[in-house]
Order: C-alpha cells, then sequence, then structure tokens
C-alpha cells in the first residue's frame, strides 16, 4: 500500500467511526423508540396488552438470543460483511415494520429486526479494532462510539413521541430507513475489510436458545391475558426447547455458553445484576406510558418529554461514573446504582398507587435514570475482573446476551401484572424487588477489587465502556 493511500484511509476514518457509531445508534433507537407508540399502535391495530408486549419483545427475543453468537459470526465471515448485513437488512425490515397490516406481521417483522440489530453490535465492536489498530486511538474512538451511540437511549422517548404526534406508530420505524441509508454510504468501500476466520457455530444450540426464550416470553404474556392453557403449553414447550439446548450444548465442540465461565461466582453475581437493571429498565418503558398516557392524559410528544429524568442521566453522568471506578473499582457504583434503581421504581410504584402528580414521578424516573448510569457503564468491567483467564471475549457476549433476556422477561412480566389487573404499581414494585435481590446478590458476591490496585493495570474512564447494547 503507497503512503498515499495510507493517509487516504486514514483520512477516511472519523467518517466511517460515525457511520459504525450511527449503526449502534439505530439498533438502540429501536429498542426505545417504541415505548410511547403504544397506545396509538393498540389503538390502530385493535391489540391488547399482550399483543403489545409480543411487539416490543418479538425484537428483544432475538436480540438477545443471537447475540450468544453474534461475535463468533463477526468473526467467521468478517465483521464487515456482517455489519454492513445487519444494517441493510435492519433498514429494509424497518421500512416494511412501517407497512405492516396486523400484529402476527409486526412482530415476525421486530424479530428481522432483532436478528439484524444482533448482526451490527459484535461486528461494530471489531471494525473499530480494525480501525484504529494503535490502543491511544482505539479508547478515543471508542468513548465517541459509545457517546454516539448511548444518546439513543435519551433520544428514544422524545423522538418517538414526535414521531407519532405527527404521523402516527408507523413513522418510527421510518426513521431508521435514512440512517441505514447513511451508515452504508459512510462504511462502504476497502477502508473496511475484515478477514474471514475459522471458527465454528452451532447453529442447533443457538436455535434451541432462542426458541427457549421465546416460549418461556410466550407463556409470561400468555398468563398475563388469563390464557391459562395457552401458558402451560409455552411452558412445557420452554422445558423442552431448555433441555434441548443443555444437551446440544453438552454435546458441542463449540458451545454457545462458555461452561468456564460460569462458574465464577463473580461471574454469576454480575450477569443477574445486569439482567435486573435491564427487566427494570424495559419493563418501566413499557408500563410507564400507559400511565403517563392513561392516568396524567399526556399525549406522545409529552409523555416522551415526561421520560427526559429517566433517560438523560444516560448521557451525562458516565464520566463521573468513569472518575469513581477508577478509584475505586466497578463494584461499589454498581451496588449503589442498584439502591437508586430499587428506590426509583419504589417511588414509582408508590406514585402510580396513590395517584400522586407528575413530580413525584419525576423523582422516581430520576433516581432510576441515574441508577442505570451508575451500573452500566461499569458493569463489564466488573464481570471481565471476575472471569477467568482467556475467557474475557466470551463474559462480554454473554453479559449482552444475559442483558437483553432481562429486557425480554422485564416486559412480558411486568405487562402480565398489568394484565391480570394488579395494576401498574405492583408492576412497578416487582422491578424494585427483582433489583433489590440482584443488588444484595451482586453486594455478597462479587469481590471488590478496586483498579488502581491491580500492578500495572492503568484506570481508565468508564465511558469507554459500551453503556447498553
Amino acid at each position: 500500500m503507497t503512503t498515499v493511500e495510507v493517509r487516504a484511509r486514514a483520512g477516511r476514518r472519523p467518517l466511517v467511526l460515525l457511520g459504525i457509531s450511527l449503526g449502534y445508534f439505530m439498533v438502540l433507537l429501536d429498542m426505545t423508540v417504541l415505548s410511547v407508540a403504544e397506545p396509538d399502535l393498540a389503538a390502530s391495530l385493535r391489540i391488547s396488552i399482550a399483543g403489545l408486549q409480543w411487539a416490543t419483545t418479538g425484537y428483544t427475543v432475538v436480540f438477545g438470543a443471537l447475540l450468544l453468537s453474534a461475535g463468533a459470526v463477526a468473526d467467521r465471515y468478517g465483521a464487515h460483511r456482517v455489519f454492513r448485513a445487519g444494517v441493510a437488512g435492519f433498514g429494509l425490515a424497518s421500512a416494511l415494520s412501517a407497512l405492516a397490516p396486523t400484529l402476527p406481521v409486526l412482530v415476525g417483522l421486530r424479530g428481522v429486526l432483532g436478528a439484524a440489530g444482533a448482526a451490527c453490535v459484535p461486528a461494530s465492536m471489531a471494525l473499530i479494532a480494525r480501525l484504529y489498530p494503535e490502543p491511544a486511538g482505539r479508547i478515543r474512538a471508542v468513548a465517541a462510539w459509545a457517546a454516539i451511540s448511548g444518546a439513543a437511549v435519551a433520544a428514544g422517548p422524545v423522538v418517538g413521541g414526535a414521531l407519532v404526534e405527527l404521523a402516527g406508530w408507523r413513522a418510527i420505524f421510518l426513521v431508521n430507513v435514512p440512517i441505514a441509508a447513511l451508515v452504508l454510504a459512510l462504511t462502504a468501500g476497502r477502508a473496511l475489510v475484515c478477514p474471514r476466520g475459522e471458527r465454528r457455530i452451532d447453529w442447533a444450540a443457538q436455535l434451541a436458545a432462542c426458541a427457549a426464550l421465546a416460549m418461556l416470553t410466550d407463556a409470561l404474556i400468555a398468563t398475563g391475558a388469563g390464557s391459562w392453557a395457552h401458558a402451560a403449553g409455552s411452558a412445557v414447550a420452554t422445558a423442552l426447547a431448555g433441555a434441548a439446548f443443555l444437551a446440544l450444548e453438552r454435546r458441542s465442540a463449540t458451545p454457545v455458553l462458555d461452561r468456564v465461565l460460569l462458574r465464577s461466582r463473580g461471574v454469576r453475581a454480575g450477569l443477574a445484576a445486569g439482567a435486573a437493571v435491564n427487566f427494570a429498565l424495559n419493563g418501566t418503558l413499557f408500563v410507564l406510558p400507559l400511565v403517563l398516557q392513561r392516568d396524567h392524559h399526556l399525549g406522545a410528544a409529552a409523555s416522551g418529554l415526561a421520560f427526559l429524568p429517566l433517560t438523560l442521566p444516560f448521557a451525562l453522568n458516565p464520566p463521573l461514573t468513569g472518575r469513581i471506578a477508577a478509584r475505586v473499582g466497578p463494584r461499589p457504583p454498581i451496588v449503589a446504582g442498584i439502591s437508586l434503581i430499587t428506590v426509583g421504581c419504589g417511588v414509582l410504584a408508590w406514585a402510580t398507587l396513590v395517584g400522586a402528580d407528575y413530580g413525584w414521578l419525576a423523582v422516581g424516573l430520576l433516581l432510576t435514570g441515574f441508577g442505570v448510569s451508575f451500573v452500566l457503564p461499569v458493569l463489564v468491567s466488573s464481570i471481565i475482573d471476575a472471569a477467568p483467564e482467556g475467557t474475557a471475549g466470551a463474559a462480554g457476549g454473554v453479559l449482552n446476551a444475559v442483558r437483553q433476556t432481562g429486557a425480554t422477561l422485564g416486559v412480558a412480566t411486568m405487562g402480565a401484572c398489568v394484565g391480570l389487573g394488579a395494576g401498574s404499581a405492583a408492576a412497578l414494585l416487582l422491578a424494585a424487588v427483582v433489583c433489590a435481590a440482584a443488588g444484595i446478590g451482586f453486594a455478597t458476591g462479587h469481590r471488590a477489587v478496586p483498579l488502581t490496585s491491580r500492578p500495572g493495570h492503568r484506570a481508565r474512564p468508564a465511558v469507554h465502556v459500551p453503556r447498553d447494547s
């Protein structure tokens, strides 16, 4: 390669990085933008709470399950190919979702979006590592990637509310189409090429994992709808799919889950914490829009703005979290964050139960938002610290998958509470209980190891760690 070519590629790197970051932004935006569209979607397609649950979890079921193998797929076929295919698939499925005539079609397309999103996330990290081989440049690139993509969490409800107010729920899917086209344009060319690998993928075990999570979700949603026979059948199917997954894992030369990794008590505690945080976050994002628009008579745009106390800390707090973690290690901010989420969800439950004004809801949302923003930026570091030698990459992948599984179960379980008549307050109280249990488990199961105490370890601000995926 000539010097001119090298300089040309170096000059394109910021634009390519922007494209990679926008790809992840698009994936995260789709996870939060739907929340404020729930009433309009329900009225348009004449669907129940159970239908709304599937419209949400159709995405997270597939996304969470496929994240277990998505990194291996990127290594096997080349991260640039997998990323571009995922972005193109995401844009196409988004356009088709905007045209969905019925709920089953929409849920199926949401599953396609989940698969496309799972292809994008691990591949984007591999592309950044390829694009910025020097450590200092890579640290800055990951920080920029996290900042741009993390803004999607804050922007989702606000953007979704404005779009629904202007053009209805279908507009929230159309917004992904130009973003996908821009990402493909920015990442085109030979500046972004990764080699193929030889790693094998156990597709049968991966399919069994997807089936088990989907059947469990279906059982919970059917329970909330009072369809007991349906719920029982799905529970049996869950057990069969789970047994098939375990049998395939035992025989597999390339298992989906790293058994050595899961033997670590600290890793298990960290995974439980990650699942609990997403359980509370995504369950709250599902339940509260119904409360805001039913009890407080807020439109879609106002509901989106009402979520700012929850989402703004995601953009503002991580630098502080990074400084704290650099001094005392990841354990204190995680324990403090889960405690804040527990209290925040408790305040939301009380405010919903007594019909308090929005000011109390804002307090609960703010506490929850700060809690999430304390936990997520350093949770990867915490699990990697506890993971056995040589399993750091697998630990990150399993954490992402478990967190999305928690998100799926949060929507399914908290939605079931609403569907069974227990009410939104009971659903939010359940989130507080789940986080309290996970916090106690983490505090007792994860050994505190300050980052600065390790020989030769240079602490990095936690903003360098992906805040959501």
